[in-house]
C-alpha cells in the first residue's frame, strides 16, 4: 500500500502543479477534449478511449486500439471582496487507451485529473491570508462487454487526493493555522450500460460510486480555529448519469443528465452542500477529416447558505476557501485528422461569472458581508492515435 500511494503521489505531482478549480461543484464538466467541447456529455455519445471514466460501457463501440494524451489549461478568475486569488493558471492531465480483445470484449485504461478546487489569498491579510488546495486524480482500468446493439462496462477506480488548508487566524484570537498537505488513496467503481434503439439512436446509464477520502489534520484543524468540531473526511460523492445521442447524417446530437449526491457525502454534507442536477447538451458536425462542435452545461450552485449564527462560519469557509459556485458553461471545439491514424482535438470552455454575497456579521461585526465572484476559462488539447 505504501509503495502504491507513493507511486500515485509522484505521478500526480509531476503533472498537476497547482490546484484545479472544477465546474459542477468541484467536478469537471467533462473528461476529454471531445466531451468538453460538447457540453460535458459522453454518457451515450462515443468519443473513443476518453469514455473510460464517463461511461465504461461505451468502450464496447471501439474498433482496434486507441491511445489519447492531452490536458487542460485551466484559468479560474476568483476574487473575494475585491481581492484577486493568485491561483489563476492550472494544468489538468488526461491519458486514456483502449484495445479490443475480441468481438465482445474491450479493455481500457484512463488516468484523469478529475476534480479539485483552491484559492490563494496569501498576500491579503484582510482575507486571513487564506490558501486552499484540493487535487483529485483517478486511475480506472476498464472492461467492456458488447453485443450487436447493447453493451456493459465496469471500471474499478483508484483515486489519489491531496488537501491543504492554511490561514492566519490572528484576527480571531489565534495565529497561523495549517499543517501542510495531507494525502489519501480511495477506491470506488464506475458501472455503465448502453442500448442502441436504432443504429442512429443510443440511450445509456452510468453510475459512479462514492469514494471515501480522509485528509489528516486538515478540515478538523482549520475548523478548530473557529471554535468548531469537524471531521477530516471529504468523500467524493456518488453520481448518477443518463444520456442519449442521435446521429443524423454528418450531425451528432447528444444530451446528458447527471445528479451529484453532495448531501450524502461525508464532509460536503457538513459544509451544507446540496445534491446538484446537471444538464448538458452538445452538437457535433463531422466532415472529411475534421469535426466541429458546440455545447452547453448547467448545474445550479450546490452550496446552501445558513445565513445566521454559527452557520456563518461554514458559509465563510465555502465562499472564501472553496467557492464552487459557477453554473452556466458555454463550450466549443474542433478536431482534425493529421494522418490516417492520428488526430488532434481542441476544446474551449467558458463559465460565466457568478457573484455570491454572504453575511459574516457574527465573525466580523454588525453589517459585515463577504462577496465572492467566480468565472472560468479552460482550453483543452488532446492527441489521438488509432492502430
Amino acid at each position: 500500500m505504501r509503495k502504491t500511494k507513493l507511486a500515485l503521489a509522484i505521478a500526480a505531482s509531476t503533472i498537476i502543479s497547482t490546484p484545479a478549480f472544477a465546474t459542477n461543484g468541484d467536478v469537471l464538466i467533462g473528461l476529454g477534449a471531445q466531451a468538453r467541447a460538447l457540453g460535458g456529455t459522453g454518457t451515450a455519445a462515443f468519443f473513443g478511449s476518453e469514455n473510460a471514466l464517463t461511461n465504461p460501457a461505451l468502450l464496447g463501440k471501439s474498433q482496434g486500439s486507441e491511445f489519447s494524451i492531452g490536458g487542460t489549461i485551466f484559468m479560474p478568475n476568483v476574487e473575494a471582496n475585491g481581492s484577486q486569488s493568485d491561483n489563476d493558471l492550472n494544468i489538468i492531465p488526461e491519458v486514456s487507451m483502449s484495445t479490443r480483445i475480441n468481438e465482445n470484449l474491450t479493455f481500457g485504461l484512463g488516468m484523469f485529473g478529475s476534480a479539485g478546487m483552491g484559492v490563494d489569498y496569501r498576500d491579503d491579510a484582510n482575507l486571513m491570508n487564506a490558501y486552499s488546495n484540493l487535487q483529485l486524480m483517478k486511475f480506472a482500468p476498464t472492461l467492456a462487454f458488447n453485443q450487436d446493439n447493447f453493451g456493459l462496462g465496469f471500471s474499478p477506480v483508484i483515486q489519489y487526493g491531496a488537501l491543504d488548508i492554511n490561514y492566519d487566524g490572528t484576527a480571531l484570537g489565534g495565529g497561523p493555522t495549517g499543517n501542510g498537505m495531507s494525502t489519501d488513496i480511495g477506491y470506488g467503481f464506475n458501472l455503465g450500460g448502453y442500448f442502441d434503439i436504432t443504429p442512429e439512436f443510443t440511450v445509456a446509464l452510468s453510475y459512479q460510486s462514492a469514494i471515501e477520502m480522509e485528509y489528516k489534520d486538515q478540515i478538523s484543524v482549520a475548523a478548530a480555529g473557529f471554535g468548531q468540531t469537524m471531521t477530516d473526511k471529504l468523500e467524493q460523492p456518488e453520481e448518477f448519469k443518463i444520456g442519449a445521442s442521435y446521429t443524423m447524417g454528418n450531425w451528432l446530437m447528444t444530451a446528458d443528465f447527471k445528479q451529484i449526491m453532495w448531501s450524502k457525502a461525508e464532509g460536503y454534507k457538513d459544509f451544507n452542500w446540496q445534491d446538484q442536477d446537471v444538464y448538458a447538451l452538445g452538437a457535433k458536425y463531422s466532415g472529411n477529416n475534421y469535426w466541429v462542435g458546440i455545447g452547453y452545461n448547467y448545474g445550479k450552485d450546490p452550496i446552501d447558505v445558513y445565513g445566521a449564527g454559527a452557520g456563518q462560519i461554514v458559509d465563510m469557509f465555502n465562499n472564501v476557501f472553496f467557492p464552487g459556485i459557477v453554473e452556466s458553461h458555454f463550450t466549443a471545439g474542433a478536431g482534425v485528422n493529421l494522418t490516417k491514424n492520428s488526430a488532434i482535438d481542441f476544446a474551449l470552455v467558458y463559465a460565466d461569472e457568478v457573484s455570491k454575497t454572504i453575511d459574516v456579521s457574527t465573525l466580523m461585526g454588525p453589517g459585515a458581508t463577504e462577496t465572492t465572484k467566480h468565472s472560468q476559462t479552460g482550453f483543452t488539447v488532446a492527441y489521438r492515435m488509432n492502430f
